[in-house]
């Protein structure tokens, strides 16, 4: 952790216990947590993530990213893939991360001088260094989280600033696919808000061009580069992670479990459960309840 976070992380641990904290703010979120001895799958939304203590490697297949305290993560859409928390000195990871409102961001954007941008190139996932007007903009946002009777008014201006320094930065192309509604990037986010509405049934690609707007072939095409999934293995890894989550919140078994998330066989869900997670499902489950103390069921 820089010096400069010491006072963005005394006000995120006075407000947010272990787990996930959804704040007063709107669409801002503190995640506290500890080192994690593997990858753990997991879903990023479409946000930005600022480390305040700690660092986290995330990859997409082969695509690994590390970032720290002295950087920030933009995820242009919902993105599956496989994060682990690294050990530092036994103290606990610390983040705060803003869900992307893409009206906002064009609605910030439109007051910028208009640039014409290509197509999106890559995974949408960047990283890029943290600036000293993002931590100032930043540290006003959380600020806020101490005087909660001024959220509504200054929490917007907070948040559009901030919009405003990252649409600045070296992200900027990126974060104004997400507000072009006809852009490439703006119709994958499209194709996978049809998965994530529908991931209980059969994918059907017709359904997800008509949802997007693109031809088959530029649905493939545009998907794996985004999302460096095809919509089919982003169906399947979605799938087992919503499978998971049940199996966590619940006493359900594995076979319920399955036929729930869409599975027509109980074996073929244990099988690609294994793939996917290393291990079978109640094993997967009875070790995860474990590592963060829940009770373990009959």
């Amino acid at each position: 952790m820089t010096d400069h976070l010491i006072p963005h992380l005394d006000i995120a641990l006075r407000h947010a216990p272990a787990g996930l904290t959804l704040t007063p703010i709107p669409r801002l979120e503190i995640s506290v947590g500890q080192a994690t001895t593997g990858k753990s799958p997991c879903l990023y939304r479409s946000m930005i993530c600022f480390i305040l203590q700690g660092s986290k490697h995330v990859a997409i297949n082969d695509n690994l990213l590390s970032y720290d305290a002295s950087h920030y993560l933009i995820s242009a859409l919902d993105l599956p893939l496989t994060g682990q928390i690294l050990d530092d000195d036994g103290r606990p990871y610390v983040a705060v991360s803003l869900v992307l409102d893409p009206a906002l961001l064009a609605d910030v954007a439109s007051t910028m001088p208009q640039m014409r941008d290509a197509d999106p190139q890559g995974i949408g996932m960047a990283i890029n260094p943290m600036t000293a007007p993002l931590r100032d903009t930043l540290l006003r946002l959380l600020s806020l989280l101490d005087s909660p009777a001024d959220i509504p008014v200054l929490a917007p201006m907070a948040e559009r600033e901030l919009l405003y320094r990252l649409l600045q930065g070296p992200q900027g192309r990126l974060l104004r696919q997400i507000a072009q509604p006809e852009g490439a990037l703006s119709r994958i986010r499209r194709a996978v808000g049809w998965i994530r509405d529908n991931y209980n049934t059969q994918l059907r690609i017709e359904a997800l061009c008509n949802a997007s707007g693109m031809s088959r072939a530029s649905l493939h095409r545009h998907f794996l580069a985004i999302t460096g999934l095809s919509p089919l293995q982003y169906h399947k890894q979605l799938r087992l992670q919503e499978a998971r989550q049940l199996l966590l919140a619940g006493d359900h078994s594995a076979s319920d479990v399955a036929f729930a998330v869409g599975y027509e066989s109980a074996s073929q869900f244990s099988r690609e459960y294994v793939r996917q997670f290393g291990v079978p499902p109640a094993r997967d489950i009875r070790q995860l309840r474990q590592a963060i103390g829940m009770p373990a069921t009959a």
